[in-house]
C-alpha cells in the first residue's frame, strides 16, 4: 500500500492544503508534504492524527477492497462456438452469472438457434445487432430484425432460431447461461 498517496487522496478529497492539514494536526507542511511523497514514515501515533483530522479511521485508511472493473473489452470475453446449435456466444461481462443479469454477444449462423431453455423465473431481454432472428416462446412465434430489440418473461420453453444469420446482444436476468 502506497500510505503517502492514499493519504493525499483523502486531503484532495476533503478539499485541504497541506498546510491546512498540518496546522490541524500540528504538523509542519513540509512534513505532511514528505509523508505524501513516501520520503518519511509517520510514526503511529501521528498517522492516526493525521487519520482523524482526515475524518477517517486506521481501518477504513486500510482496507483495500479493489474497485470493481467497469468497461470490458474483448480481451475480457468468454467465447464458445457451438457447431451443433451454429452459433458463437461471447459472455461479455466476465462472470455475469454472479450478478443479477448476464448480457451475452450471440452471432448465429444461417440455420442457426440457441439451445432451447425451458421455462425459468427471470426475463430476457434482447437488441438485434444484425440481420433477423424467430423468437419461440411457448407455443408464440414471433419475428425481430435489425434495429430491433425484444423481451419476455422466460416462464415458458423459449429459444431463438435465424434463418440467414444474426448479431444480437442478449441479456438474461437472472443469468441462465
Amino acid at each position: 500500500m502506497d500510505i503517502g498517496a492514499k493519504l493525499k487522496e483523502l486531503r484532495v478529497l476533503k478539499g485541504l492544503t497541506q498546510e491546512e492539514l498540518a496546522d490541524r494536526a500540528e504538523l509542519s507542511k513540509g512534513f505532511i508534504s514528505q509523508v505524501e511523497r513516501d520520503l518519511t514514515s509517520p510514526s503511529i501515533a501521528t498517522l492516526l492524527d493525521i487519520l482523524q483530522c482526515l475524518g477517517t479511521t486506521v481501518g477504513d485508511f486500510f482496507n483495500e477492497s479493489s474497485e470493481e472493473q467497469i468497461v470490458f473489452g474483448k480481451a475480457d470475453y468468454f467465447e464458445k462456438d457451438d457447431p451443433e446449435y451454429k452459433n458463437h456466444i461471447q459472455w461479455i461481462i466476465p462472470n455475469a452469472q454472479k450478478n443479477t443479469m448476464e448480457p451475452l454477444l450471440l452471432t448465429l449462423e444461417a440455420g442457426g438457434s440457441t439451445y432451447p431453455d425451458n421455462p425459468h423465473e427471470g426475463e430476457e431481454f434482447g437488441y438485434i445487432l444484425s440481420g433477423a432472428i424467430t423468437i419461440h416462446l411457448g407455443n408464440r412465434v414471433v419475428k425481430a430484425k435489425k434495429g430491433e430489440s425484444f423481451y419476455y418473461v422466460a416462464d415458458k420453453k423459449h429459444y431463438l432460431t435465424s434463418k440467414n444469420g444474426a448479431s444480437l446482444i442478449w441479456v438474461s436476468s437472472p443469468p441462465s447461461f
